[in-house]
């Protein structure tokens, strides 16, 4: 499985470049799983809910299965959070998992900024991120891209195999 992370600060684009990369790479032909993380209290499901109950009650895990799809919540119940290696390791099999957020990882990274935000760029002080996507010409060694420029990042992180589509002809 291949893994590139998308970092950035708080509303500099991350979301949006990770869901246009996930979109581009799934439509050249590759199976794509993601990995989101956030620093805030997330909780996927509802108060009042039968699987919320089940969770209340105590059940470490929890499987909500439906015809459409299926959530596995786990509690920590005050363990530590689990490591992007972990969460990898859980992932079902793919060609590529794109990981928005997790920016201490020593993962493959691109960087998204904007001219506007306030914080200054994480490249200068991160040799894992290997290209910089924003909207100013960035003083970053490596590759630069326009944000919107999502075709040409897709080429860039896969090299020579540009599509499965293109392998299988």
């Amino acid at each position: 499985m291949n893994v590139i992370g998308i970092v950035g600060w708080k509303n500099c684009g991350k979301t949006t470049l990770a869901s246009a990369l996930i979109r581009e790479l799934s439509g050249r032909g590759f199976t794509v799983n993601s990995i989101k993380h956030a620093h805030h209290k997330v909780d996927v499901d509802q108060p009042g809910t039968d699987s919320y109950h089940h969770r209340e009650s105590g059940a470490r895990e929890v499987i909500l299965a439906g015809g459409q799809r299926f959530a596995i919540m786990h509690e920590l119940r005050g363990a530590e959070e689990p490591t992007l290696d972990e969460l990898l390791a859980r992932l079902g099999p793919c060609d590529w998992v794109v990981v928005e957020g997790f920016k201490t990882h020593s993962h493959p990274k691109i960087e998204v900024h904007r001219r506007e935000c306030a914080k200054a760029p994480l490249y200068p002080n991160d040799a894992s991120i290997i290209a910089v996507a924003a909207d100013y010409a960035a003083d970053f060694a490596g590759p630069g891209f326009d944000l919107n420029d999502v075709p040409g990042i897709a080429d860039f992180i896969l090299g020579p195999k540009k599509s499965l589509a293109q392998e299988n002809h």
